[in-house]
């Protein structure tokens, strides 16, 4: 498995793509915006035009875009990748996107005789450019076991969740963790602060002891700092967790604290702050 077609090329897409390079494969990317893939084009990547020629006479395709709708767009439109791909191509989805849509294009690929995965990801912008990302999978076995060395070129901690859909259900579940993890932070700053402390007296405290997380690591610094550049945007996090509540519907549960995150994120989309990072949550209680 030696050509590769890789869809998409934003803060995540670009650093995963340019792992894919430095292991030896051979690739030719497709973004809607040319110049977000220009710095892979002078490192050696290969320019596709359209989706269709990023697709065809590939050992395996790769897609990171935005949102489920674009994943569709990608895979089931026209000129898209299920037309354009040969019999045998893997089809690797690392959006995070919906299960039921995972399903149905495993379903449609199998169709055509090609092979579907869903591969969401985890670990943001740093574990994308250090080749650390936990993949989470759905799909067949076999499949698995055919993409590992692609994989292992982007990730580290990577496993076969179950069948198609099975990897988006444990991003669900990721993002569930994140969303509580960063409410948690930023509530116990604003309380510090309310409270008349040096917030970044107190992070310093508690960052080593049980209240400890990754969350706090990477994000507390950029909040104490007022720093809400993004390496996660605020408005895919939002995607992310409205896709997780759409899910609670349909297994008939019900996650409050999932809903306040994601209350508190929606509004501050609706201020304009969607292109800011993820942790700019601490904009809703100041």
């Amino acid at each position: 498995m030696k050509k590769v077609g890789f869809i998409g090329t934003g803060i995540m897409g670009q650093a995963m793509a340019r792992n894919l390079m430095k292991a030896g494969f051979r690739l030719t990317v497709y973004s809607r915006t040319k110049e977000k893939a220009e710095p892979l084009l002078q490192e050696g990547a290969i320019w596709a035009d359209s989706i269709a020629q990023c697709a065809k006479d590939k050992d395996a395709v790769i897609t990171m875009v935005g949102y489920p709708r674009d994943v569709e767009g990608v895979y089931l439109g026209p000129g898209g990748i299920l037309e354009s791909a040969n019999p045998g191509t893997v089809l690797i989805d690392m959006t995070t996107s919906e299960p039921a849509l995972a399903r149905k294009i495993a379903m449609e690929s199998e169709k055509k005789g090609l092979c579907a995965l869903d591969a969401p990801v985890s670990g943001g912008e740093m574990g994308a450019i250090k080749g650390s990302l936990v993949i989470m999978a759905g799909g067949e076995g076999e499949v698995f076991h055919r993409a590992m060395p692609l994989f292992e070129a982007m990730g580290e901690n990577i496993r076969l969740l179950g069948p198609a859909g099975s990897g988006q259900h444990c991003k669900a579940a990721n993002q569930i963790g994140i969303a509580g993890a960063m409410a948690g932070l930023c509530e116990a700053i604003a309380y510090t602060r309310a409270a008349g402390l040096d917030p970044a007296e107190v992070i310093a405290a508690i960052r080593t002891g049980s209240a400890g997380s990754t969350q706090m690591e990477v994000m507390g610094p950029k909040i104490l700092a007022g720093d809400d550049s993004p390496t996660f945007y605020l408005k895919h996090l939002l995607k992310d967790l409205e896709i997780v509540l759409g899910e609670c519907e349909k297994l008939g549960r019900t996650l409050p604290q999932t809903e306040g995150v994601t209350a508190a994120y929606r509004t501050l989309a609706q201020r304009g702050l969607g292109d800011c990072g993820s942790q700019s949550l601490i904009r809703f209680y100041d």
